[in-house]
């Protein structure tokens, strides 16, 4: 576990079902996700049950607890893409720049990796503001590289390297 002054930072459990269901429910946050909001908890189960037996060699990623209660999730789905989601209830408190920055330094301190890279849909313009704040700089673009529904997404791709 990883504490920050206002959250922890912890491995998925079983419990954590309804508070993951609220997030990946919601059509704010999935805006820029790469699957459509979760219709129901039996795919947000799925979701819960993969990220909790994830092959640790493959995946360093975190639920972020709140006052008692998950909010997001932030790290490597699989390592070295890193990503984060938060519920909007939870949105421009600095939240996330305290997740990741969290995050990142764990995987540096953990994981062999030369650097970490991120794939964001261009039109998230705050989470590309995040993550050039902290060191992540524009590796390429790419135009249609995932179906949402009936809208292509685009892909703006990102590294930030291990510090020296």
């Amino acid at each position: 576990m990883i504490t920050t002054p206002r959250l922890k930072l912890r491995r998925a459990r079983a419990g954590d079902l309804d508070d993951l269901h609220r997030i990946l429910s919601s059509p704010d946050a999935m805006r820029y996700w790469d699957t459509l909001p979760h219709a129901d908890k039996a795919q947000t189960k799925a979701f819960l049950d993969a990220t909790i037996h994830a092959p640790q060699d493959q995946s360093d990623d975190f639920m972020l607890e709140h006052q008692g209660r998950v909010i997001g999730k932030a790290g490597c789905w699989r390592i070295p893409e890193i990503g984060i989601i938060l519920h909007p209830d939870y949105w421009g408190k600095g939240l996330a720049t305290e997740a990741l920055s969290a995050a990142i330094l764990h995987v540096f301190d953990t994981q062999p990796v030369e650097s970490l890279t991120a794939d964001v849909d261009p039109r998230n313009s705050a989470s590309l503001t995040l993550l050039a704040r902290l060191g992540f700089v524009e590796t390429g673009r790419a135009e249609k590289t995932f179906l949402l529904g009936d809208e292509w997404s685009d892909s703006v791709y990102l590294e930030l390297r291990r510090p020296s």
